[in-house]
């Protein structure tokens, strides 16, 4: 174990990781920086993806100028991406964010951190390298790891687990949907995961039901087009209207709301809607099954088929049957999917509610001294906007002077 102390380890090297650390290092504060870059990114997501988010909303926050979205493809003399019109394919974002690393974050440690544990002051780090050492302060910013839901009616049907493989998984299991081609799929949720997933599937040649339990029957929704967005409402990374610029610029304020009223805003606001983009890839290609909760699920024993028994409005029972069935539900914090934090620290860290979000400062500190949260752990203090790459700029900085405070 190394003698001197490094004063801050970042866990993570997604798009709020590397932000963090950008931030760090330009405030001067010694920082080593672990995880692949953009890995959930290139692996979680599926070929042929478009983020749902502007040009606008996709920028990783520097300290520095020069380091947007669009300045990455000025310099890769690639069309610019700026308007809300112009739509972002997952390899181009992937692209951009290991050439924002390569620039900002160029020390960057491909290696795995397996445990964390505090001794006094300090924390004790341990690699998959074998490497041992100590730091002041901890950043987790791991981003979706291990928070993948499948709601348990769906698990019953697999007790080895969901997988790509198998007849149930979720949709961040899926790099390439092209394996289910020509097989009936279920897709259940009805959200831009969803919806994308329901759209590729059908245009890999799938045959593709989509089951969600929220709208009217037989109806999804989807976002308006830039000209058709409000004209007399503040503008947001994510659209017009007020509601969103609060959320956007005033994360702060969002912190003194009371618990359960965060916790509904985060499940709400910017909830299942598909990209204006997508009406027309998906209507007409997947049938469509809503208004349906799913009550049970089991394997037909001749067919190998998953069976979904679902009750609808009306008290109506439903059936469905399909050769997988595809959970597009998003995902939930649950710090004790985050394994490399020793059972001490997951047991001293105060929760927001009932849930599975830790309790943070203003300036993103736990309740354990020197262990900080980013990204989707801290939407629940801090509100929706930590769902999205663009609260990027306005956790960084924050989350950055806090953490320097504290190791001065």
């Amino acid at each position: 174990m190394t003698s001197v102390p490094v004063s801050v380890a970042v866990i993570g090297a997604g798009p709020y990781g590397l932000s963090t650390a950008a931030h760090l290092r330009a405030l001067g504060v010694s920082v080593r920086v672990f995880g692949s870059p953009m890995v959930s990114w290139a692996e979680q997501m599926p070929a042929g993806m478009l983020l749902k988010s502007t040009p606008l909303a996709s920028n990783i926050s520097a300290a520095v100028p020069g380091h947007s979205l669009q300045d990455f493809g000025r310099e890769m003399g690639e069309q610019p991406l700026v308007t809300d019109w112009d739509i972002i394919p997952v390899d181009t974002f992937i692209r951009y964010g290991r050439w924002f690393q390569e620039r900002l974050v160029p020390d960057l440690e491909q290696v795995r951190v397996v445990s964390v544990d505090r001794r006094g002051d300090l924390f004790d780090l341990k690699l998959d390298s074998g490497e041992q050492f100590q730091a002041r302060a901890v950043v987790v910013a791991s981003g979706l790891h291990g928070f993948a839901h499948v709601p348990e009616v769906l698990r019953g049907v697999v007790p080895d687990g969901p997988s790509a493989a198998g007849s149930v998984s979720h949709s961040s299991q899926h790099p390439d949907l092209g394996r289910l081609r020509g097989r009936e799929v279920i897709v259940v949720g009805a959200g831009q995961s969803a919806l994308e997933s329901a759209a590729l599937l059908a245009e890999a040649g799938a045959q593709v039901r989509l089951l969600a339990r929220g709208r009217r029957p037989g109806t999804v929704g989807f976002g308006d087009a830039p000209d058709r967005q409000p004209r007399f409402r503040p503008e947001s990374p994510f659209g017009r209207a007020w509601s969103l610029y609060a959320f956007s610029y005033h994360a702060q304020a969002f912190r003194y709301l009371p618990a359960p009223t965060r916790l509904y805003l985060v499940r709400r606001v910017l909830g299942p809607l598909g990209a204006w983009w997508l009406r027309e890839r998906f209507e007409g290609k997947v049938r469509v099954s809503t208004g349906h909760e799913i009550r049970g699920a089991s394997t037909d024993s001749a067919s190998g088929r998953v069976v979904l028994s679902t009750a609808a409005a009306g008290g109506r029972a439903g059936e469905f049957a399909a050769d997988h069935v595809l959970a597009a539900t998003g995902y939930r914090v649950d710090l004790e999917a985050l394994g490399f934090l020793s059972p001490e620290l997951r047991a001293g860290l105060a929760r927001v509610g009932r849930t599975g979000s830790p309790r943070l400062g203003a300036d993103f500190g736990s309740s354990v001294p020197g262990l900080f949260f980013t990204g989707l752990p801290a939407a629940a203090t801090f509100g929706p906007v930590l769902r999205f790459v663009c609260g990027t700029e306005w956790a960084s900085p924050r989350l950055a002077k806090g953490v320097a405070a504290g190791v001065a």
